[in-house]
């Protein structure tokens, strides 16, 4: 499996994940252009893809699907609540007819030979999932826009080999920063982001010998910098109690405008 960040952050997200057979795109919140840019480094054609899976109807997850719909004409999976959200989303535009499917948590589905879990994350939007991804003995998961956690999100979360997982504020930062009351409170609570830290305790919970590659996305522009992020996760980590160190983690922050590794597992 393939699994690499296109663009990652509070303005725009897609992610791409596939095997030799299939290609799958994780939201779509970047404009047509750069997508296609994204999928040229990775020397796949837009047409080439078998399915778009979205998260949840944000417009920083879903702002190129209408533009891109339209041009490839790709099979879009998601929850019926985020499909009823997309639908209402002003800048959609008209999308061919039948490319939605709806999906449901907690019931796997198979597109070419990738198996797909998706899973219920904690977010103010209609009916938000996380998804894990199979192939083979592999697995992959993103994991963003959640504002809590617990033992159901570790459980979709265990036995990775990668995993794209939020590390969107710093506390601080995001608090003393210039956003009003009411957004810092969003952000700040169930319904919200994970902070720095939290994203490193749940990072500590699924950690084992085989999680090799970890990217941390999601990051916001205003209350975060990629630095603080990898070292703040890496800190809790070592922290912790358990065999493991920040230093050992083969981990990087991905980039809001550029392409991440492609990450090979």
């Amino acid at each position: 499996m393939r699994m690499c960040s296109i663009a990652s952050g509070s303005s725009g997200n897609c992610i791409y994940v596939g095997s030799n057979h299939t290609h799958l795109l994780v939201d779509t919140g970047i404009s047509k252009k750069r997508i296609d840019a994204g999928l040229k480094e990775l020397e796949i054609k837009g047409e080439e893809l078998d399915g778009i899976l979205i998260t949840h109807e944000h417009s920083d997850h879903i702002q190129g699907l209408g533009v891109f719909s339209r041009k490839y004409e790709i099979p879009i999976y998601a929850t019926p609540g985020t499909i009823q959200g997309i639908l209402s989303y002003a800048g959609l535009g008209k999308v061919p007819e039948g490319l939605f499917h709806p999906i449901h948590t907690d019931v796997e589905l198979c597109l070419g030979d990738i198996r797909i879990h998706p899973f219920s994350i904690s977010h103010d939007a209609n009916e938000p999932c996380g998804y894990r991804m199979e192939c083979g003995n592999k697995a992959v998961a993103v994991a963003t826009d959640l504002g809590v956690y617990d033992a159901y999100t570790v459980e979709n979360l265990k036995n990775l080999d990668a995993v794209l997982l939020e590390a969107n504020h710093d506390i601080h930062m995001l608090e003393v920063g210039g956003y009003p009351y009411y957004l810092k409170q969003r952000i700040l609570g169930e319904k919200g982001h994970l902070s720095n830290e939290l994203s490193g305790r749940l990072l500590c919970d699924i950690l084992h010998d085989n999680l090799n590659h970890i990217i941390l996305g999601h990051l916001s522009k205003e209350n975060n910098y990629a630095k603080l992020a990898y070292e703040t996760v890496k800190l809790e980590v070592t922290l912790a109690d358990n065999e493991y160190k920040g230093d050992d983690l083969d981990m990087f922050v991905a980039k809001r405008d550029a392409i991440s590794d492609i990450i090979i597992v």
